[in-house]
């Protein structure tokens, strides 16, 4: 990999190093893995050709596909295949932890998070949060049929309370802490509910779904501030399923039209709104899993970005760059309809890459013209989630001469988040 963007700075110190941040759910791509694969793959590597980062983190959601239970004896080939390209050799030292084990029914989340350094990267370390203390990450150390014997994850599934209609499902998060060029920070892997019905999500907002969403969303903050570990800058980017304000979507589909409410059992279960006059003409068909709108598609999603709002209950506690990329869920899983929304769902941002306060003022470096916020693979079918990447140049904490002094900066921080009512 030519061309570093890193910059040497004084005494030898590398003033920089390009992170990348990878959220992808991948429960499309185990559905048709021999096919999908290649495409996924390539258009993942010609990002990480182009960018050239020197700490590449990918978080994964839904592993093994829907069908888990064959669908996970296809992860092992995943990852093998992943790390065994031309395009990987510059990176001699990995970390991969993966829960597979869909039998533990009461804690399988089916999260995977995928980490890799560059050569380039001087003594890497990840925190063992069993002894409390940092290990030197060297060569390829990977669990992925064993993650109970491993101690450098920490890793929860929601409990049943959170979970709409109480129903079990792979919900939860999987956090790492990394000290990469003298900076501390945790990445959290984060899978929350979706939204099981169309019909019910139009009806308000915040829906039942985007309250148990904040609900789960909030226990995770809280176990970020009041564990025993200390607190330190973090990054916390997976399928968050924030969807859009479907109520207020669908009235701005429907101004000049008509609905046509069909009920079972006295339940509505469809909806058809007809342009009122005389045309008749259909704008949005409704139902459980149905949202057919002829005015939406990905190069006709711009104006939608007004009804993104579920983030911004968290504002106070986490950022987000600025989004330019259409909403990354649902596309067609049809490999030559990969440009197209599927008529399932209100296209939605699910798959995000926040960060805390204080990572936007330690880490991440001012004035970075490199600073990215996209989707990987825009053109191509990569399953019904669109990758979705941060990618920034991480600043060195050169004046750091131990780690002492690190966390004592640390744990000086004001807290960083405000347990709020829902």
């Amino acid at each position: 990999m030519e061309g570093s963007n890193n910059k040497s700075g004084e005494n030898g110190h590398q003033d920089s190093c390009g992170v990348l941040l990878v959220t992808a759910n991948l429960g499309s791509l185990f559905e048709d893995l021999d096919n999908m694969m290649p495409i996924w793959l390539k258009a993942f590597y010609k990002v990480l050709q182009r960018l050239q980062p020197r700490f590449v983190a990918i978080h994964c959601q839904e592993v093994g596909g829907k069908n888990f239970e064959t669908g996970m004896n296809l992860v092992n080939n995943f990852i093998e295949t992943l790390f065994g390209s031309e395009e990987m050799r510059c990176y001699r030292r990995s970390h991969v932890v993966m829960d597979k084990n869909y039998q533990a029914t009461d804690d399988f989340t089916a999260l995977g998070n995928i980490y890799f350094i560059h050569d380039s990267i001087a003594s890497p370390k990840y925190y063992d949060f069993k002894s409390k203390e940092f290990r030197e990450c060297e060569g390829h150390v990977r669990y992925l049929d064993n993650l109970s014997q491993s101690t450098s994850h920490e890793k929860m599934k929601f409990p049943k309370n959170l979970f709409p209609e109480s129903k079990f499902s792979r919900k939860g998060f999987l956090r790492t802490r990394w000290c990469i060029n003298g900076s501390i920070f945790d990445l959290i892997n984060l899978h929350l509910f979706h939204d099981a019905s169309n019909v019910i999500a139009m009806q308000s907002f915040p829906s039942t779904y985007s309250n148990k969403r904040k609900k789960a969303l909030l226990a995770v903050l809280d176990r970020l501030e009041n564990d025993q570990h200390d607190k330190v800058p973090y990054f916390v980017f997976g399928d968050f399923n924030f969807r859009l304000d479907t109520h207020d979507v669908v009235k701005a589909l429907t101004t000049s039209a008509s609905g046509e409410y069909i009920k079972e059992d006295n339940d509505v279960v469809k909806v058809i709104f007809t342009e009122n006059g005389n045309s008749g003409k259909v704008v949005l068909t409704l139902e459980k899993k149905k949202f057919e709108a002829s005015e939406i598609s990905p190069n006709k999603a711009k104006w939608l970005l007004q009804f993104d709002k579920e983030a911004g209950s968290f504002s106070e506690h986490f950022l987000e760059h600025e989004k330019s990329f259409a909403p990354s869920y649902p596309y067609s899983e049809d490999m030559n309809q990969g440009e197209n929304y599927m008529q399932t769902r209100v296209p939605s941002w699910c798959d995000r890459v926040f960060y805390s306060k204080s990572a936007n003022e330690s880490l991440i470096m001012t004035n970075d013209n490199q600073a990215e916020y996209e989707v990987i693979g825009a053109d191509v079918c990569m399953g019904d989630h669109k990758p979705v990447y941060l990618h920034f140049s991480l600043a060195n904490s050169k004046d750091f001469e131990n780690q002492d002094i690190v966390w004592r900066k640390f744990n000086n921080l004001s807290p960083i988040f405000k347990e709020t009512a829902v």
